[in-house]
């Protein structure tokens, strides 16, 4: 249990990671080489990007450089144009503006997001774009693989500490109600066939017996002394 919950708590990012990623290393083969889920990987790699400019380029060069798409005069006037709106307005443009030219701008930018995951954006770009920090984002499913993991990792802490197996109702903290009620919907899930296997995989190892609980009957074990209690976000 500690190794993973070790694994999934490192603060991003990684050096060990970004320095595997800088030598060619792909997101995949570090994330089967650490024995971690891709998304996690992922996320310390787009936190590292966003803190080094030169990563990508150095994962390329090591990597043997994937070919980056072509630049364009009208590339380099849609580049021109989302600094201007991001400096004047404060935001990036979206898909359900009511203005089609924002629309555009808002495919065009998913759309370099796409080659900067790939490795594909080009140089051009890519630096042009770097006066935007954090434009590349980090994907919604990365974020929420992360926060998965975070809360794995508080319910395996949770039980560790002596604690028995959170509660959704009638619970005694807001902590014990908080990982009772994302166990109790996994549980739920999982009767009826719908939870993740790569989740259920993940729970298996980290907190045995996660799908049983408590007994049928059983009085809660009484709380051990503790100074706090695992922080959830």
């Amino acid at each position: 249990m500690a190794s993973v919950t070790s694994r999934s708590q490192r603060r991003a990012p990684d050096a060990e990671w970004v320095l595997m990623y800088r030598k060619g290393l792909t997101r995949a083969r570090i994330a089967e080489l650490e024995k971690v889920p891709i998304s996690t990987v992922a996320y310390h790699l787009a936190v590292a990007r966003a803190q080094d400019a030169g990563l990508q380029e150095a994962h390329e060069v090591a990597a043997g450089g994937a070919p980056a798409a072509r630049v364009t005069v009208q590339t380099m006037q849609r580049m021109n144009d989302l600094i201007a709106m991001v400096r004047t307005e404060g935001r990036y443009p979206s898909s359900k503006a009511d203005a089609a030219a924002e629309r555009s701008l808002a495919v065009w930018l998913q759309r370099r997001r796409r080659d900067a995951a790939e490795g594909r954006l080009a140089p051009e770009v890519r630096d042009g774009l770097a006066c935007l920090p954090g434009w590349p984002g980090i994907p919604r499913t990365v974020a929420d693989e992360e926060r998965w993991q975070r809360v794995l990792c508080d319910l395996a802490e949770y039980l560790a500490a002596g604690q028995d197996w959170p509660r959704h109702k009638n619970t005694d903290t807001e902590t014990e109600h908080h990982l009772g009620v994302w166990l109790h919907a996994h549980r739920y899930k999982l009767r009826r066939g719908e939870l993740d296997p790569a989740k259920e995989k993940a729970l298996d190892a980290a907190v045995p017996g996660w799908s049983a609980g408590r007994p049928r009957g059983r009085k809660a074990r009484p709380a051990p002394d503790r100074q706090g209690e695992p922080g959830l976000d």
